[in-house]
């Protein structure tokens, strides 16, 4: 082998022994983790479900009937109490009561896993004497309204459990809070007594079916929460028959069917919205609204320019500070501004009020929650009618199955959805709010009583947690009937 030979397989053998020592020390070595970054997809839909109670007979047990938002299906039923008269969920969208023909009370989960058992729907027993006709379920405690001996009956929520029942003005019709901001709740009761006799009307019989024939004003009695006891007795309307809180708590509305008007009561100050106009720190006048009229012949001609509104129902809406409130007699909607100044008072603008012409006899109506538009149920007609809230005008009317009662809305998506209600049937319409179509119709078991919205992320939809009964001065089956007719369906109807 010659000097340049070995001069190679000495260099070689370096760069293999090189090489060895690089491998060797590759295992040593430091080498990062390279954790790979997954993109986070949008946040999940807040669980949506649509509750609804029907009543295949009057004295057969009640079904409760629960529908996903998404699908329009029905995720779970289960029977409740015999002949439920009326129904709402309460303020967190949970649980359902109802009002049952024989006195009682039912309560049950709202959900998709729902089923006739006792860890799933509860019954609950009043004193014999009761005869409760609206419930009212804030997020603690139940309280109903009682007509046999004119009290409030509170109960623990779950299970309800009778606790105390406090003496209110004859003939209660309903129970409402403010919200949970307030001390106290208000008992509405129609006050109506057979002078000089003295003795307590039966339910119903003058605001249900001869409002205007109605002499007596009713009353708003305070509850207090703490103490169970009335603070303040506050003069009402005549045929008081429904109220809305505002948003915040500082208002409570109650709607005057004989009277035309709606109550303002100022729960801040637990009294009328009445003072002496001032000048607030801004300069501006300030008038108290003690009672806001509701004439239905502003800009109406023809069979819409009736003077009677006759209101029935309304919903608060807060992203626009609006009352907008169903008319029933005047086939009107009314849309109200309510808004207050920063400093709590009643705004400039306060009372201004917007008739808007819909079908006939509207028993109910609903806002979606941006405050565009607003959606009737027009009892007579079998249609609802569709109002475009910044021009005060109808945008469509569509059919539906029935004389509606009950609408309700709610959002969970790009787009909403409306619920529509009929006492003489067992369908659900449901309505898509992005083309204003009725998207489906879904059957449950026996003829609707009520039904309610959950959205358990609470900025959407028009969570209530109110019921009421027909025949307390609200529509009480079908339009036309004569009174004995009327109110004999009162009695008969779940």
């Amino acid at each position: 082998m010659d000097k340049g030979q070995a001069r190679v397989r000495l260099v070689q053998a370096g760069a293999g022994l090189l090489a060895a020592a690089l491998i060797a020390g590759c295992g040593s070595a430091y080498r990062p983790v390279v954790t790979p970054i997954n993109p986070n997809g949008p946040p999940p839909q807040p669980n949506s479900l649509v509750a609804v109670v029907s009543s295949p007979s009057p004295t057969a047990p009640g079904v409760a009937t629960i529908i996903d938002y998404s699908g329009d299906t029905i995720k779970a039923q289960a029977n409740i109490g015999p002949g439920p008269i009326a129904f709402t969920i309460d303020g967190t969208g949970t649980s359902g009561y109802t009002v049952n023909s024989d006195g009682t009370l039912t309560s049950f989960d709202v959900s998709a896993g729902l089923r006739t058992d006792p860890t799933h729907v509860r019954y609950s027993t009043l004193p014999a004497a009761s005869q409760p006709v609206q419930l009212f379920t804030p997020a603690a405690g139940v309280w109903a309204a009682d007509q046999n001996q004119s009290v409030t009956d509170v109960l623990t929520q779950v299970p309800a459990t009778f606790k105390l029942a406090i003496p209110v003005a004859p003939t209660p019709v309903m129970t409402i809070g403010t919200g949970g901001v307030g001390q106290h709740n208000y008992s509405i009761s129609q006050n109506n007594v057979n002078t000089p006799a003295g003795s307590v009307l039966p339910f119903g019989v003058d605001c249900n079916n001869a409002p205007k024939a109605v002499t007596q004003n009713g009353e708003a009695d305070a509850l207090e929460t703490a103490n169970y006891t009335v603070s303040a007795r506050i003069p009402l309307g005549i045929c008081p028959v429904y109220a809305i809180p505002s948003a915040d708590g500082r208002r409570v509305f109650v709607l005057n069917r004989g009277s035309d008007t709606v109550t303002v009561i100022d729960s801040q100050n637990n009294a009328l919205d009445a003072c002496t106009p001032f000048t607030n720190q801004n300069g501006q006048l300030v008038n108290c609204h003690p009672s806001l009229p509701l004439s239905t012949t502003a800009g109406l001609v023809g069979a819409n320019a009736s003077a009677i509104a006759g209101p029935v129902y309304g919903e608060y809406n807060a992203a626009t500070n609006q009352l907008i409130i169903a008319n029933y007699d005047g086939g009107t909607v009314s849309v109200i501004d309510v808004s207050l100044d920063v400093y709590g008072n009643d705004s400039p603008t306060f009372g201004t009020t917007f008739t808007i012409p819909v079908g006939n006899n509207p028993a109910a109506v609903t806002v979606l929650a941006d405050g565009s538009r607003a959606y009737t149920a027009d009892q007579a007609d079998g249609t609802v009618h569709i109002l475009n809230l910044t021009s005060h005008s109808v945008e469509k009317i569509l059919t539906v199955v029935g004389h509606p009662r009950t609408v309700v809305s709610t959002s969970n998506s790009l787009f909403g959805k409306v619920y529509v209600a009929s006492p003489d049937s067992p369908y659900l319409t449901i309505l898509r709010t992005d083309q204003d179509i009725v998207d489906t119709t879904v059957l449950v078991q026996g003829n609707i009583v009520d039904v309610r919205v959950s959205s358990q992320n609470g900025g959407s939809g028009n969570n209530n947690d109110t019921s009421r009964e027909p025949g307390g001065g609200q529509p009480c089956y079908l339009p036309g009937a004569t009174a004995s007719a009327s109110l004999a369906s009162c009695q008969t109807l779940p």
